[in-house]
């Protein structure tokens, strides 16, 4: 069977009021996850990682380190998703079907917020 390749990027700012995480809800699942999504054809995953960051938030990014890949079963099928660290450039969110809602939040809501206890996992790795 073959693996879902997805990518995606732990997405963080600094402000003066400290390091906040951008977390984007899916209407289609009802949660709250770091951007990511599935490879095209002939994609390389931190170019994945990069579209998806930009089509789900409206952020061009710069990527900074991979952290560790994520690991799981979708409807039966090994998933991998593989996930850098990145900071915003410029953009703005404009809501669309695939994502509704972003926040940018302290490390300590971010970790409240997420649905899946893999990302807050990321999240604590990306924090140490």
């Amino acid at each position: 069977m073959t693996t879902i390749q997805a990518a995606g990027c732990v997405l963080w700012r600094r402000t003066p009021a400290g390091l906040e995480i951008c977390l984007v809800h899916r209407p289609k699942y009802d949660d709250w996850s770091h951007p990511k999504g599935k490879l095209k054809l002939g994609e390389t995953a931190l170019t994945a990682a990069l579209r998806e960051v930009a089509e789900e938030t409206g952020y061009t990014a710069t990527p900074f380190e991979e952290l560790p890949s994520s690991h799981y079963e979708v409807d039966g099928r090994p998933k991998q998703v593989r996930y850098w660290s990145a900071t915003p450039t410029e953009g703005a969110f404009t809501p669309n079907d695939e994502v509704d809602r972003i926040l940018w939040l302290t490390p300590a809501a971010a970790r409240a917020k997420l649905t899946q206890p893999r990302d807050r996992a990321l999240l604590d790795t990306f924090l140490a």
